[in-house]
């Protein structure tokens, strides 16, 4: 086991820091995504809701089986 970089580095970050930006960053890549294939607001919209679901089902997906896997 290897021990952590630094006793500071390892206590300075908060349990659930990552979970709390989760919401925006897949916002932000949705609509940035979005806003490469399509010109106006109302298309780019529409497309970053529908992939923005789909990255958030992917990644509740990823946690699902994650969580298995460390109860077996």
């Amino acid at each position: 086991m290897l021990p952590p970089l630094h006793p500071a580095l390892s206590a300075s970050v908060p349990d659930g820091i990552y979970l709390r930006d989760l919401p925006l960053l897949l916002l932000l890549i949705s609509l940035v995504y979005s806003a490469t294939r399509f010109d106006r607001w109302g298309p780019i919209l529409r497309e970053a809701f529908r992939w923005g679901l789909r990255l958030a089902a992917f990644l509740v997906a990823i946690g699902v089986v994650l969580y298995l896997v460390n109860r077996l």
